[in-house]
């Protein structure tokens, strides 16, 4: 029971944290040295020109997706413009700005994430996927689905979750996670006077994440988690699983 006296706590500290680097972020500015720079409508030739913002002009570059950044002007206009665009441009100092390649580290070129996973849940087997959604490079949000193989009955596993990474920067990455969800319990069919059971579930856990190249990490994770039961008392398990996620 301390894990759901300690939930709504942590939850807090943790969008606190989350909200503080959000605010600190900062963004690149640089000076549009050629006679114009075009504004497409997304991050790809394919995409229309619907602005050109000319020479002397200052733009702002708010995330990058490999060959393409996403830009804003002083007017608050925003689009998205080629690398080739970008590297006339000028930084602060008037020097030609350079853009090195995506690396582990280039958190702004990223947004969704997904993965696979199996483990143990509680003695037993479980298979998992998921989907994430960066907000910043240290707040996401998941959405899981898991499978537990128990001897005496089948669990399926619905979690949202809330991730922190306090060090998103480095190669090997800790990070925390707290969420809610429901368990949806099938007991084996050898059992009798048993019935499909609706519950609710809480967790948190910590984990690392291994950074092997600019798309791929393996992720290993704990969470503690707890099912609400109209029984005498409520269910504990712990959870453990490895798995491989990519960014997209």
């Amino acid at each position: 029971m301390l894990a759901v006296r300690i939930f709504p706590v942590l939850l807090v500290i943790l969008c606190c944290f989350s909200l503080k680097s959000f605010a600190e972020d900062e963004y690149q500015t640089v000076d549009v040295a050629e006679p114009y720079l075009e504004f497409r409508t997304g991050p790809g030739r394919g995409y229309p020109v619907f602005f050109v913002v000319e020479q002397g002009e200052r733009i702002e570059i708010l995330k990058r997706k490999t060959e393409w950044f996403k830009v804003r002007n002083a007017k608050g206009q925003e689009g998205w413009a080629s690398r080739a665009q970008m590297e006339m441009t000028l930084d602060g100092s008037g020097e030609q700005v350079a853009f090195t390649e995506p690396r582990f580290d280039d958190f702004s070129s990223r947004s969704w994430e997904g993965g696979v996973a199996t483990g143990d849940f509680g003695g037993a087997a479980v298979n998992s996927m998921y989907v994430g959604y960066l907000f910043t490079p240290n707040l996401s949000t998941e959405l899981w689905a898991s499978q537990v193989l128990g001897d005496f009955s089948q669990i399926m596993i619905a979690d949202l979750n809330i991730v922190h990474q306090p060090f998103p920067h480095w190669r090997i990455s800790p990070f925390f996670t707290l969420g809610t969800g429901a368990a949806f319990i099938k007991p084996k069919a050898t059992l009798v006077n048993e019935d499909n059971r609706v519950e609710e579930a809480v967790h948190y856990g910590l984990g690392v994440r291994w950074y092997m190249t600019n798309r791929y990490f393996i992720r290993m994770e704990y969470k503690d988690y707890v099912v609400f039961t109209d029984r005498d008392e409520n269910e504990e398990a712990e959870e453990w699983k490895i798995g491989l996620s990519v960014f997209f």
